[in-house]
């Protein structure tokens, strides 16, 4: 069959979540036995997100190969597990980058470059690119920003034209609205809809099926005015309430039939859809009666958006085992005197320190470690957790005063965490740590060996600082075991601690690769260490 294509576009408001209704599409579709990948195209001028402050634009989620992409592709890949490529994020940046390297190859053989065609015509080849890694049968493709939004006129532009390049019986518009509920009169309002719709037709878009956000469930008469001003059918306007539990909407998007109708408007052939384990799931996280507390000692705390992946893949190893996971957020910096970082975590079952850049907050997370280490609460750190870790040890147990990254002091008298010879050269900051799937050779017998229950494993990586070898066999002979290797560099992967109810660090990102139906292996020990060292607490 020829490729479909699925546009997803936003208005009236930002955060709507287009990122979740595309998400759930492919989830519904891929049901039906096609097969699917999703791709986000962003207006902003950087060329990835990865040189961009969490506050401002939350995680940056890193793929197989290596691409610092749009948090919404995490979303992506706990909906379709499927593993996505560079290739399924796209900025301005990258497009316009693109135009100008080929004028400057001199590829436009003198002409002018302009908007139309040169930019969307490089838009559309972006949005083909995905094919050229995994032949599918739909690809959804989310447009960045609101409709009306400057920015995106050159992918709004594109997208039109491409019902003409790729035939109008291929090619399928969705536009996800706000529908506003006023407390004062108890109505639903419409109009913000209908404007955004027909600000969407001046560009020549007519929506194929309207997703309309509401606190409430929407009547037939307020869908019936929507497909009236709107001029689309009735059964084309899609309810998409709100839910308390993220994993919900697929399963209420399909009630809405969504996937019927988008089936319909394809020509796609109907397959009976086989959504059971995903219900099964859902059935679990909204039973959910017990809990466990999980302390993340950050520096982003204040966008909870930063550790997106980490809160799904926490949740995600709690189903696992039939728990709630309730997170405290702490500020890091808040930590800095030891005597209130143990008040503030002594409530706390488990510990985690996240992933991070830059030596705001470093000490109140070494103190946090400290904490979890001197009183057995499991812990784990993330890439920065992990060299955290190391510091914190080789300072309080091999008595290193001093010791530190030379991130932070290039000074340090015992460099623990050290930048590889080929990083110190590089000037550019963007898309060049170690970036991507690598592979981590277990020790067997070690923590980790025991949930993964393999030796060899692939993982994500994120960073320019390691371990330093020169160390390691002091931090292994007072206790902090290297227990996964990098074997192209012999570089520490996981370290862990003796005699410790369960204490990991790992130099990569575990959390990308966490499904809701199939957690990380160590998110899930992590969270059953966090079990198992609460009903100690309770029985002392």
């Amino acid at each position: 069959m020829e490729t479909k294509f699925i546009f997803i576009t936003g208005g009236v408001l930002s955060s709507l979540g287009k990122g979740i209704c595309a998400a759930s599409l492919g989830r519904l579709l891929k049901s039906r036995g096609y097969t699917v990948t999703i791709q986000k195209l962003d207006p902003y001028i950087n060329i990835d997100p990865g040189t961009m402050n969490p506050f401002q634009h939350g995680e940056v989620f890193v793929t197989e190969d290596g691409g610092e992409t749009d948090l919404d592709l995490g979303h992506y890949e706990r909906f379709i597990d499927e593993n996505l490529s560079k290739y399924n994020n796209f900025t301005s940046g990258k497009v316009y980058k693109n135009v100008i390297d080929k004028e400057r190859r001199g590829d436009f053989l003198g002409e002018t470059i302009q908007v139309i065609p040169h930019v969307t015509d490089e838009i559309k080849e972006c949005i083909k690119k995905t094919l050229e890694t995994k032949k599918t049968d739909i690809i959804i493709t989310e447009i960045g920003g609101t409709v009306g939004d400057i920015e995106s006129l050159p992918f709004l532009e594109a997208i039109r034209q491409f019902k003409k390049d790729a035939g109008k019986e291929n090619v399928l518009y969705i536009h996800v609205t706000y529908v506003p509920y006023l407390e004062t009169t108890g109505e639903l309002k419409t109009k913000p809809t209908q404007h955004s719709v027909k600000e969407l037709r001046s560009i020549g878009i007519q929506p194929d099926i309207i997703v309309c956000r509401s606190q409430i469930p929407l009547s037939d008469d307020l869908k019936s005015k929507i497909s009236l001003f709107c001029d689309i059918e009735q059964e084309a306007i899609i309810d998409a309430i709100d839910v308390k539990h993220l994993y919900e909407v697929p399963v209420n998007l399909q009630k809405e039939g969504f996937d019927s109708i988008s089936m319909y408007k394809l020509n796609l052939k109907y397959k009976v859809s086989d959504m059971q384990s995903w219900k099964d799931l859902v059935n679990i996280v909204k039973s959910l009666d017990e809990s466990v507390t999980v302390g993340i000692a950050g520096k982003y705390t204040n966008l909870k958006d930063s550790y997106i992946s980490i809160v799904e893949a926490l949740n995600h190893g709690g189903y696992y085992h039939k728990k709630n996971v309730d997170i405290k957020w702490i500020d890091s910096g808040e930590l800095e005197d030891y005597e209130k970082c143990t008040e503030v975590l002594a409530s706390v079952d488990a510990i985690l320190v996240p992933g991070g850049f830059g030596i705001r907050g470093i000490n109140g997370k070494i103190n946090a470690i400290r904490f979890a280490r001197e009183n057995n609460r499991p812990y784990f750190g993330i890439c920065l957790g992990m060299q955290c870790a190391v510091i914190e040890y080789a300072r309080n147990v091999l008595g290193l005063q001093g010791a530190n990254s030379s991130e932070f002091d290039e000074n340090t008298p015992y460099p623990v965490i050290d930048i590889l010879a080929e990083q110190k050269v590089v000037d550019s900051k963007g898309g060049t740590m170690r970036l991507g799937s690598y592979q981590c050779n277990i020790e067997a017998g070690s923590m980790a060996f025991k949930a993964y229950g393999q030796k060899v494993v692939h993982e994500r990586h994120r960073h320019r600082y390691e371990l330093n070898n020169d160390y390691r066999q002091a931090l292994s002979d007072a206790g902090m075991i290297t227990t996964g290797i990098y074997p192209g560099k012999n570089l520490a992967e996981i370290v862990e601690v003796k005699n410790h109810h369960w204490f990991m660090g790992v130099q990569f990102h575990p959390e990308f690769k966490s499904r809701p139906d199939r957690p990380h292996p160590l998110f899930r020990e992590f969270i059953a260490a966090a079990v198992s060292c609460k009903n100690n607490r309770k029985k002392q």
